[in-house]
């Protein structure tokens, strides 16, 4: 049964989650090469869509130029993947009908809750002539869908390809051989299986479909793709190879990891806690994988808010609203760029001829600078902050206020021990209409309600240089329409008083104040 095994190695598409379904070309072409040479029936190359306003590269449209050129290189069958809730059939005709004579099979991701609606879906794809794979979502949720199992042999005659899909990464090989069975007693066509990695089970549970009869199983290279990422193709090779007889050239498959390697140290793909307990709850892999990779969230943020999550709780913690009776001549908003620190003795300058100017924290990264600084000292708490207040501050150093974002907090509430009794929350952000989460935003609310005076900034550096990270460039475009909007809605325009690149910023000279 291994033997007759056909892998559908799903790389580039499921891969592209990371990339923006970006690849270069020397990574395709390896790739590509790499595949002629390996036991790999189908290679699913990426995704059609409609056009969207959200940026995807080349794998996320895979125009008909791209499908074409790979065609020319590869002997392989060749799929690619539409996602159903965003495809209706008058949409064939641009998505699917020029794909004729290039691709071999077009798969649906179908979530069940769309069972009817994918199946006319699927028809109007199986009359355009390509084989179709039916990729039904959430299969650790199947049996909440009453009946789903019992209208599955409405797939008969229809679909080529039925395939499993552990979207959350946390089923059981028990589970899965369970449910392949129920399922090849309902479908004709040939069943597969695409597990996920969050429980680091991909592999046993891919045996676990094999041995109850599978035909089909998804993989990738080095395990590249959503969230904790797949079954890894060189892994799975490699047990069929010692297991099932199956001719595994290892120096191509070695090529093949080679050129995704540098990918992963870039964007280090695989399991992790979060993914964990996302896999064993099936909790939405896209918003997991929003926080892991967001800049702003730390480890033990993200483990928070899916603990809230797994007891139903939007918050773990609520704090008194700020109170508003003290209003400040001005305020000095403070970032974490290197200027600060360069600069600090002109800050304290000022701050000591401003003696009714608030310091605003946005960032504790500074914080130890102005321990003793004569003035109020306001933090905020979002993120990773609290433990960074601990780390620069602690305990026996601390005095000021906390501040938290509105309540629900999305990752929940984390606060040092020795400050509860100093913190409160923003009521709401409405000096902004976008990134209202970022600690930017939260920091120039806080700003405008402790005064209505001046609002001053310090440590807003900006990131240097031509060739920005991709961190740093977001970062740079967020607080950039921040400042925008923040002028726009208050009338009030920041003014930096030390160095920026923020084009959106008024600059003031600190040296000038003093």
């Amino acid at each position: 049964m291994m033997k007759d095994l056909q892998i559908i190695d799903c790389t580039i598409r499921d891969g592209g989650y990371y990339t923006q379904w970006d690849f270069d070309d020397d990574v395709v072409d390896a790739y590509l090469s790499s595949m002629e040479h390996l036991p790999v029936s189908y290679l699913e190359i990426g995704y059609r869509n409609k056009p969207s306003k959200d940026y995807m590269g080349r794998f996320g449209y895979t125009p008909i130029p791209v499908i074409r050129s790979i065609r020319e290189k590869s002997s392989k069958k060749l799929a690619v993947m539409l996602n159903q809730k965003s495809v209706e059939p008058a949409d064939l005709d641009m998505l699917a009908k020029p794909l004729q004579g290039l691709a071999d099979m077009i798969r649906l991701a179908v979530d069940p809750a769309n069972f009817e609606k994918a199946l006319i879906l699927a028809e109007h794809v199986k009359a355009l002539g390509f084989e179709v794979g039916f990729n039904m979502m959430y299969m650790s949720r199947w049996e909440m869908y009453e009946g789903l199992m019992d209208r599955l042999h409405a797939l008969n005659g229809v679909v080529d390809g039925f395939f499993m899909v552990d979207s959350f990464g946390g089923m059981t090989p028990g589970d899965v051989g369970r449910i392949s069975r129920a399922v090849l007693g309902q479908v004709k066509c040939p069943v597969g299986f695409h597990g996920h990695n969050n429980l680091q089970m991909a592999l046993a549970n891919s045996l676990a479909a094999i041995e109850a009869g599978v035909a089909r199983v998804d993989a990738t290279v080095l395990g590249m793709g959503r969230g904790a990422g797949n079954l890894n193709l060189e892994l799975l090779l490699t047990f069929l190879s010692r297991n099932a007889g199956l001719d595994v050239d290892f120096n191509e498959l070695g090529s093949a990891v080679s050129a995704f390697s540098p990918l992963q140290e870039k964007y280090s793909w695989g399991t992790s806690l979060p993914y964990m307990i996302s896999g064993t709850y099936s909790f939405p892999q896209k918003e997991v994988m929003d926080w892991v990779t967001n800049r702003v969230y730390s480890f033990n943020s993200i483990v928070r808010a899916l603990n809230n999550r797994i007891g139903h709780k939007e918050d773990n913690a609520k704090y008194p609203l700020l109170p508003h009776d003290r209003k400040y001549s001005g305020v000095l908003v403070i970032g974490g760029g290197r200027t600060v620190r360069s600069h600090i003795s002109a800050i304290r300058q000022f701050l000591d001829s401003r003696p009714d100017t608030a310091v605003v924290l946005a960032t504790s990264r500074h914080a130890s600078l102005f321990l003793d600084v004569n003035a109020d000292i306001y933090y905020c708490l979002d993120g990773s902050e609290a433990s960074r207040l601990t780390a620069n501050v602690g305990k026996d150093r601390f005095r000021g206020t906390c501040v938290l974002p509105p309540y629900p907090r999305v990752m929940g509430t984390d606060v040092p021990e020795y400050a509860r009794e100093s913190t409160y929350e923003l009521e709401k952000v409405d000096v902004v209409d976008a990134f209202r989460t970022s600690i930017t935003a939260i920091a120039l609310q806080l700003a405008s309600e402790l005064s209505e005076g001046e609002v001053f900034l310090a440590g807003y550096d900006g990131y240097p240089g031509n060739v920005l990270s991709e961190k740093e460039a977001t970062l740079t475009n967020e607080n950039n329409s921040i400042f925008r909007d923040y002028a726009g809605k208050t009338g009030r325009k920041p003014v930096s008083l030390t160095p920026t690149i923020y084009k959106s910023l008024e600059v003031n000279s600190i040296y000038q104040l003093i």
